[in-house]
């Protein structure tokens, strides 16, 4: 199976105004979070850890006590897919409302 296309930088800026959470750094969606304590994070990470199994694609993330770094990328297809997006709506469910 051939991994997907990567979204054209027209597609990138329209899928960009339904995350509007999200922009892209260094070729990646990016995301940062900040929670009530370390409690709130992790269970945050480990809700979207089983999305992300889910959908069979996996962030590039890191914790630090109470804050998460999320970057999402297709390492396949090299670059941002619409598959980044999925699994970016699937953080966004889970993530505190702002």
């Amino acid at each position: 199976m051939s991994p997907a296309s990567t979204l054209t930088p027209t597609e990138l800026e329209q899928r960009l105004q339904e995350r509007p959470h999200w922009s892209v750094v260094d070729g990646r969606l990016h995301r940062e979070l900040s929670f009530a304590d370390f409690r709130h994070a992790f269970s945050f990470m480990t809700a979207v850890a089983l999305e992300a199994e889910r959908l069979d694609h996996h962030p590039d993330w890191s914790n630090s006590w109470n804050r998460v770094t999320i970057d999402i990328v297709s390492h396949a297809a090299g670059g941002i897919t619409d598959g980044c997006f999925h699994l970016a709506a699937a953080i966004d469910r889970h993530a505190p409302q702002s």
